[in-house]
């Protein structure tokens, strides 16, 4: 008898972006930014547009929030805020340099019509909560340890009604949890174990077992910084040991280029949040 693998399945997706018009390495806030490496602005935004393009050819929404002055890192819209059921979990950032970026996302979700939950504690936004709608009725991942504190996750539970599981981040290379780990469908997802502290490894092979188990060599290729549909996984160009494993698993990689944006240390999962009505 011959087993024929279940085809993946994409879903429309909507997202939120923000163009890197004021993109620029300007300060050091994570192990990845260097300020005496230039940026080419011209060609971040190129980038930019072609990964917007890739996502809108895939046949998914995207919407544009526009950039500010003096908001140099507004490019990564996935860590304003994080949404589920048409609410909006605010994000309260770490860093002064990017703390009026929540009142940007606050006003784009007013406007929207949505609920619009005040963050009490620092939070930023997606960059460090992942969601499965069909993992236990809808499961929230969320990490710590260098950008979000953990008591946000409790507070993020009650906003949001779905059970949260906390991940301790231990390596400062992968200071979000989307540098770490990617949801790649509804129920299923890819993280790098290394970037976790021993018990958090223990609760993902627990929950995961069937998780695709990345390597050191695509966490630091961006690898997992991934946006995926169900089926259409887009991921930086440089990853490609995952894309292989990724394509084993009968998922469709969809390189794209973003050199430039990778030196503000986000890929793009980063540049793309994703809105959940």
């Amino acid at each position: 008898m011959v087993i024929v693998k279940d085809e993946r399945m994409s879903r429309k997706r909507t997202y939120l972006m923000c163009p890197p018009e004021r993109f620029t390495v300007a300060y050091a806030i994570n192990p990845w930014m260097d300020t005496s490496a230039p940026v080419d602005a011209e060609l971040a935004l190129k980038q930019w547009q072609l990964l917007r393009e890739t996502l809108t050819g895939l046949g998914h929404t995207v919407h544009v929030l526009p950039a500010e002055d003096g908001l140099p890192d507004m490019v990564y819209a996935a860590n304003g805020a994080f949404t589920v059921d048409r609410t909006a979990f605010g994000a309260r950032f770490r860093y002064p340099q990017r703390a009026l970026e929540a009142d940007a996302h606050r006003a784009f979700y007013a406007e929207q019509g949505w609920a619009y939950v005040e963050p009490t504690e620092i939070n930023e936004g997606e960059g460090d909560f992942a969601y499965l709608p069909e993992a236990y009725g809808g499961m929230i991942l969320a990490g710590h340890g260098f950008r979000t504190e953990a008591v946000a996750h409790s507070h993020a539970q009650e906003a949001l009604g779905r059970p949260v599981i906390s991940l301790q981040l231990v390596d400062p290379r992968f200071y979000h949890l989307d540098v770490a780990l990617a949801a790649l469908d509804d129920k299923t997802i890819t993280y790098y174990p290394g970037a976790f502290s021993a018990g958090s490894q223990r609760v993902l092979a627990q929950l995961f077992p069937d998780a695709l188990v990345a390597d050191e060599a695509d966490a630091l290729a961006f690898g997992l910084n991934l946006v995926s549909d169900g089926r259409n996984v887009v991921l930086n160009a440089e990853a490609t040991g995952l894309a292989a494993k990724l394509a084993s698993a009968g998922y469709l990689p969809v390189p794209v280029e973003l050199s430039e944006l990778k030196k503000g240390g986000g890929s793009v999962k980063c540049c793309v949040a994703e809105l959940r009505p």
